[in-house]
């Protein structure tokens, strides 16, 4: 690891995150969303070389979880849109810790392990001063994890953000890190990110959720 890292994670309030995970109840859903964030903070925060994690939300309510596991919590200056979210919560992380490289990392990662995210993050140190890089999720689609030098931070995050991404010229890294592509936004992916291993918080309410219980 040649550098350390503050990885920035933006978490929708539980109450309408996951909205594409149907079958489960309201409740259920909630419960899910709330885990897999807790469980990838978590993780950010046990993984070599990362230093803070700052977490960005509306849920003040959640706020105080998310604080309790270790992260630094700000609220979401422009809710419903993403990627200015990202770019505000990145100047935030710059402003507060200016040594450290900021990295954007999904919330619904709860499989994730820390030699996934540590591997990944030295790609990241070793090519990010070459412009933005990227993770892309398992489905080839989306992003997992975005990074830029300060000046280049431009995200775009969101459906098919794969080949946004690249059509903005981001080099995208293609290491074998299974968990840290997993995200989940069904009840396919969700079984899929099981059979890898969840994280303490989203175990109990994945199975639930897997086996039909509302």
């Amino acid at each position: 690891m040649t550098r350390p890292f503050a990885l920035l994670v933006p978490v929708k309030p539980p109450s309408v995150g996951k909205s594409r995970l149907v079958g489960p109840s309201p409740d259920v859903r909630r419960s899910l969303a709330a885990a897999f964030a807790l469980d990838t903070v978590g993780v950010a925060l046990r993984t070599p070389g990362v230093e803070e994690v700052l977490a960005v939300t509306d849920d003040a309510t959640f706020a105080t979880e998310l604080a309790a596991v270790g992260a630094h919590v700000i609220p979401d200056g422009v809710a419903g849109d993403l990627n200015e979210t990202l770019r505000q919560g990145a100047a935030e992380a710059a402003r507060r810790w200016p040594e450290l490289l900021v990295v954007a990392l999904c919330a619904d990662l709860p499989a994730l392990r820390t030699d996934d995210l540590a591997g990944a993050l030295d790609e990241v140190a070793r090519a990010v001063d070459g412009g933005p890089v990227f993770v892309a999720d398992a489905d080839g689609i989306g992003t997992t994890l975005y990074a830029a030098p300060a000046d280049r931070f431009d995200p775009r995050l969101g459906l098919g953000s794969r080949a946004a991404h690249l059509a903005l010229g981001a080099r995208e890294l293609d290491g074998d890190w299974p968990t840290l592509r997993r995200d989940v936004d069904d009840l396919e992916t969700l079984a899929a990110a099981r059979e890898l291993g969840l994280g303490h918080y989203s175990e109990p309410w994945a199975m639930l959720a897997l086996a039909g219980g509302n």
